[in-house]
């Protein structure tokens, strides 16, 4: 049987076991014991002192053996909006672009044409205009890469036109009208549209047209953005 000094150096020699609580603290220590430190924190420039009777349970996330926490709901679904906005992206068709004269007179003339698969949709441009000589515009159209959107836009490539409109109407078959302005300028090199008062023209599902008594008889450019109509879906 051990004696009780032999007893308290084999207790002391266990210092950091499990039964470390037993253990005095150090007398090397230079001040007063401080607080336990984590691992994983700074430690001062002294010997370190860790209490086993009550460790520290954090650890850094790089600790082995430890588990980084798994990214949260909000991330992944962050990631998935950003992934979808990359490939929400429709592609539109080159766009087919066809001149055409517009004839002053006074004479009510129409000019048309058709686009997407089987000619689906369909862009008329009607009017009336007097003064000056014929002038050349374009008419341009394109569809989205699923054929349900459709573009039409009218124009006078130089800029603004020098007749003087009586009557005008833009309209579309196969599609319902989302978008449409109608411009008394187009742009040309350094200057920009300049677009009706919204009171000289008036947008229906279909088509965009003068308003009788409020027009003042200047056009140079339309757009029609349109969606394919429910019965073509």
């Amino acid at each position: 049987m051990k004696s009780p000094s032999l007893a308290v150096s084999a207790n002391q020699r266990r210092c950091g076991t499990s039964r470390a609580k037993m253990c005095p603290a150090p007398t090397w220590w230079p001040e007063p014991r401080p607080a336990r430190h984590c691992i994983g924190t700074r430690v001062p420039r002294r010997p370190l002192h860790v209490s086993l009777a009550a460790p520290c349970t954090r650890a850094p996330a790089h600790w082995p053996g430890t588990k980084m926490a798994a990214p949260s709901g909000a991330f992944w679904t962050a990631l998935l909006l950003a992934a979808a906005a990359l490939t929400l992206v429709a592609a539109v068709s080159e766009p087919t672009t066809v001149p055409f004269d517009v004839r002053p007179g006074g004479v009510v003339h129409s000019f048309s044409q058709d686009v997407g698969p089987g000619g689906k949709f369909t862009c008329t441009f009607t009017y009336a205009s007097q003064g000056g000589t014929n002038e050349q515009w374009q008419m341009s159209l394109g569809t989205s890469e699923d054929s349900q959107h459709l573009t039409c836009t009218i124009w006078r490539p130089q800029g603004k036109s020098y007749l003087y409109f009586t009557q005008f109407k833009a309209e579309v078959r196969g599609a319902e009208i989302e978008y449409a302005m109608a411009y008394s300028k187009a742009a040309f090199e350094r200057e920009s549209d300049v677009p009706l008062k919204n009171e000289e023209f008036e947008v229906t599902k279909t088509a965009v047209s003068h308003r009788p008594g409020v027009f003042k008889s200047e056009l140079s450019k339309l757009v029609i953005v349109a969606k394919a109509a429910r019965s073509e879906l």
